[in-house]
């Protein structure tokens, strides 16, 4: 938008510099005339009077004849030309013997300073100025010719004061010219940045959509191992106890075991592919939905499991409570599984503008700087624990050593549910 203004600022410009052009020279003739007919005496003679008035036609069949040929074609009236140069001689020749006649035609005259640049080649340009301050001078010391050495006098210092105003003005004209150059070129690289970051952007919004993608496959596949693989895995569990138990009681026990966890497990993979809210945040806030968890997970594997809350709970964002939820279910799969604990610990705590999840257990523990050459074997585990937590700018710490357990602490900013 700022280009855009820059650009119509500056054809505004030109088109009031080619008005000045065009009109100006009649402008100042019709001053001369005016000013020269009412200070003129009655008793001059009558050839004096009809010099001045052919002159004066001479001079509006010139602009009329400029007018027509040079700016009607912006590249012949603007630019240095033989027709130009004639123009403009012509044009002083004029001014300097009416200026003779009637000093007030210095005004006609003086339109020698606007456009001397523009008509003459450079080496012609100061002679043309030259020509047009001696005809200014001339008549501002009371018209030519000179009668006595008081004039002469005069003459020169008009003179001078005329050339150092033509001197300022060249120089203040070669600053505008500079500017609109720089402006120009200004313009010029301005468009070619927006160019530049139009292209950027939409290259950015290639690579945004293929790193969504990317992370739309990472989410889906964290909560198909999160849901599905540990539903499938609790599944046989039950079902091995099942083939391994005489007792009909416990084997159907086992049994109704397996098929609440198929439906727990089918109603995940639907509200994953859906990317909702896990079933269990679908009807209870989130230290509802852990107690539960926890509880029921206990049952499922005979570990004693004991949850926790401290703090005064908040109704919070889907996102925080699903990622913490799902962080539980990891760790206590985990525990499950590779820990052989026989108690595990979760505490949900409200501290002002976060909220910390911490499971512990007294499993077997492992070896921290093992962990990367399992997470490279394909796993979910704590590798999708940490990356839970970070896509909520959160944060998660493990501590365990051989024999002595496990503890996670996940740390996540307290975003409150959109009401």
């Amino acid at each position: 938008m700022q280009t855009e203004d820059m650009t119509a600022e500056d054809s505004q410009i030109e088109r009031r510099w080619e008005q000045l052009h065009t009109w100006g020279p009649y402008g100042f003739l019709g001053i001369s005339i005016v000013l020269g007919v009412v200070s003129a005496d009655p008793h001059t003679a009558q050839a004096k009077w009809a010099t001045a008035w052919s002159l004066v036609g001479a001079a509006v069949v010139l602009q009329l004849w400029w007018h027509a040929t040079g700016f009607r074609r912006p590249d012949r009236g603007r630019t240095p030309s033989p027709a130009g140069t004639a123009y403009y001689v012509v044009r002083w020749a004029l001014a300097f013997v009416l200026a003779w006649l009637s000093p007030f035609f210095a005004f006609y005259a003086a339109t020698g300073y606007m456009d001397a640049d523009e008509l003459l080649p450079r080496r012609w340009r100061r002679l043309g100025l030259l020509a047009s301050a001696v005809t200014v001078a001339g008549a501002q010391t009371g018209g030519m010719p000179f009668r006595n050495v008081l004039q002469w006098l005069l003459f020169a210092v008009l003179l001078a004061a005329n050339s150092a105003l033509q001197v300022g003005i060249a120089h203040l004209n070669d600053q505008e010219k500079q500017r609109s150059r720089e402006r120009t070129e200004t313009i010029a690289a301005l468009r070619q940045a927006l160019d530049e970051n139009a292209a950027l952007h939409g290259q950015l919004l290639v690579q945004a959509r293929e790193a969504g993608v990317a992370d739309e496959r990472r989410r889906l596949a964290a909560e198909i191992h999160d849901t599905i693989a540990q539903g499938l895995a609790g599944i046989i569990a039950q079902l091995q106890v099942v083939t391994n138990t005489p007792d009909p009681a416990v084997a159907e026990e086992h049994v109704g075991r397996a098929l609440a966890l198929a439906r727990h497990s089918l109603g995940e993979a639907r509200r994953s592919v859906h990317n909702l809210a896990p079933v269990a945040l679908e009807h209870d806030g989130l230290p509802e939905a852990l107690q539960k968890t926890v509880a029921e997970w206990g049952e499922r594997t005979a570990i004693r499991a004991e949850f926790t809350l401290t703090g005064t709970a908040e109704q919070l964002h889907e996102e925080v409570a699903a990622t913490l939820l799902r962080i539980v279910q990891e760790a206590l799969s985990n525990a499950a599984r590779h820990a052989h604990a026989t108690r595990v610990g979760v505490t949900l705590s409200y501290l002002g503008d976060e909220v910390i999840l911490d499971i512990r257990d007294d499993g077997t523990g492992f070896d921290l700087c093992a962990v990367p050459a399992r997470s490279r074997a394909g796993g979910f585990g704590l590798d999708g624990m940490r990356a839970r937590a970070e896509r909520i700018a959160g944060s998660l710490t493990v501590e365990s050593e051989p024999g002595l357990g496990t503890a996670l602490s996940a740390r996540v900013p307290l975003v409150r549910h959109d009401n």
